[in-house]
């Protein structure tokens, strides 16, 4: 299984503040503290404190766990 990044959830806030600042559009992700599957959130600019793994069903503390992002920006050629 490949290890995943996660780093601490006020680092990746601060972070996000910028990205979002700078036009980007962020995604969520984090690692299951059950199972260790990668998940990504569908819900664009938003953080979450915990999330529900939809293989093994377990709640992770994103906050005490940590997380990562995927970061999205529109490019327009005129």
């Amino acid at each position: 299984m490949p290890a995943y990044e996660d780093y601490p959830f006020d680092e990746v806030s601060t972070a996000l503040e910028e990205r979002i600042k700078e036009g980007f559009t962020f995604f969520q992700k984090f690692t299951c503290a059950g199972c260790g599957k990668r998940m990504t959130m569908d819900v664009p600019n938003r953080l979450h404190t915990t999330g529900a793994c939809d293989q093994c069903e377990v709640i992770t503390n994103i906050v005490a766990q940590g997380c990562n992002y995927l970061l999205v920006k529109e490019y327009r050629n005129f």
